[in-house]
This record gives structure tokens, C-alpha cells and sequence, in this order.
């Protein structure tokens, strides 16, 4: 990384700081700069944005890559202090923290269910899509089934909260670690993020189920609440042999 860009993701980090959600800068370097590797083949999408923390990722490295833009999906009736007409309103907040990072020039704000948005998408190619909405089951499974027809092959899918979350870890089970259409799959912490392909290779396929073990190991690790020294060295290891 040059100092350029350490720069940068130093100061995409103090941005973020201040924005609630619950992306680590690790996670948000990931994104940042899967969006920057896009070649404008297809637009980038998020389904659940928040507050926009994870937008802001995607956007700044977009800006250094070939300005895509990013579609930010969301109906903004998540949790918030702000209320509008008897709901909880967080789009304000989302606008505001945009404009503060100075990327609402690329973001283009969808403030709609995903199920609606997708009714209403153009078919436009999607070249990063970020699947982080209601996590249910039914509901991961659904903006899965809704979205990635429109990632083009070469294409990156990523998922939050695929550890101890069961929704979106079952999505990324059965639709991603043990799919003939996904390859180059990894995680980070709770993301797990992989490419989409005609079709997989075995080699392709055993190297998934691979990382899936050690994705379920992550988690096991987790769950006994280690000390935190061990975990980070755990989670190093891990990075190293993905």
C-alpha cells in the first residue's frame, strides 16, 4: 500500500468513526477497495446502508478507481433517535453523513425495500454487490435471489454478519461456499465476500469447503470467548492461509 493510500484510508477512517454501525475499519478497507478494483462493467450495490458507513467505504474507493456508482438501498426505517410520521427515520442522518464524507455526487440513495427496489431496477449489470439488509433467512435468502442474476460474471458478492448470525450464515452455506458459481471464497471477520463464475473448478470447490471449515472454526473460537490477544493472533493466521 502506498502512502497515498494509507493516507486515504486514514482519513476514511476518522470520517467513519463518528458514523454508528457495526463495520470494522478492516471490513471497510475490504470494500473499499473492491469498489476502487471495479472497471465500470457494472454498477456497485448495497442493500442496507444505515447510516452509511459502509456506503462511504464504497464510495471513497470508487473515487479512486473508475467512479462507479453506488446504489444505496435502504428504506431507512431501521433504528434511530429521529422519527418521522410514527417511524423510525434514519435517511436524514444517511444524507448528512454522505455529504459530510463528500461523496453524495456518486451515491445514488433508493429509499425503498429491497424487494421494491428490485421491482423497479433497469437491469442494469451489478460489479459489487453488498448484501447487508434484514437479516432472516427468508429475507438474506430473498435479496440473494432478487440481485445476484444482475452480477456479472467476474463480479464480487459480499455478505455481512455471516458469523452467529443464522440468516445470512445459512445464505452463504448453501448459496456461496458450496455453489458451483462462486470461487476465490474468503472472509473477514463476519464478511464473507467471494467471485461470481460460469462455473467452478474441484479445485475451486474443495478450496470453498476449506475456507468454510475454518470460517466455522472462526466462529467456535468466538463463541468460547478467548482473550482478545488470542483471538487477533488466531484471526491473523487465518487471513495468512485463506
Amino acid at each position: 500500500m502506498t502512502q497515498a493510500n494509507k493516507a486515504e484510508i486514514g482519513r476514511i477512517k476518522e470520517i467513519s468513526r463518528n458514523i454508528p454501525g457495526w463495520l470494522p475499519d478492516a471490513q471497510g478497507e475490504f470494500l473499499y477497495n473492491a469498489a476502487k478494483n471495479c472497471r465500470g462493467k457494472g454498477v456497485i450495490v448495497e442493500i442496507g446502508s444505515w447510516k452509511g458507513k459502509s456506503t462511504i467505504w464504497l464510495a471513497k474507493g470508487s473515487k479512486e478507481g473508475s467512479n462507479t456508482k453506488i446504489y444505496s438501498i435502504d428504506p431507512h426505517t431501521g433504528s434511530s433517535d429521529h422519527k418521522k410520521s410514527g417511524v423510525v427515520w434514519t435517511f436524514e442522518e444517511f444524507k448528512e453523513n454522505i455529504k459530510r464524507a463528500g461523496v453524495e455526487d456518486i451515491v445514488v440513495p433508493i429509499v425503498k425495500t429491497s424487494e421494491d427496489a428490485a421491482q423497479d431496477w433497469a437491469r442494469k449489470p451489478i460489479e459489487l454487490l453488498l448484501i447487508d439488509g434484514a437479516h432472516e433467512y427468508e429475507m438474506v435468502k430473498l435479496d440473494f435471489d432478487l440481485w445476484s442474476p444482475y452480477l456479472i460474471e467476474g463480479g464480487i458478492i459480499a455478505f455481512h454478519d455471516t458469523i452467529r448470525w443464522p440468516g445470512p450464515k445459512r445464505v452463504v452455506k448453501d448459496e456461496i461456499y458450496i455453489s458451483h458459481n462462486f470461487a476465490n471464497v474468503a472472509f473477514i471477520g463476519s464478511l464473507t465476500y467471494a467471485q461470481k463464475v460460469r462455473e467452478n473448478s474441484l479445485v475451486q470447490r474443495l478450496r470453498n469447503r476449506w475456507v468454510l471449515f475454518l470460517k466455522d472454526a472462526c466462529e467456535l473460537v468466538v463463541s468460547l470467548r478467548l482473550p482478545e490477544p488470542v483471538i487477533n493472533l488466531g484471526t491473523r493466521v487465518v487471513r495468512f492461509i485463506q
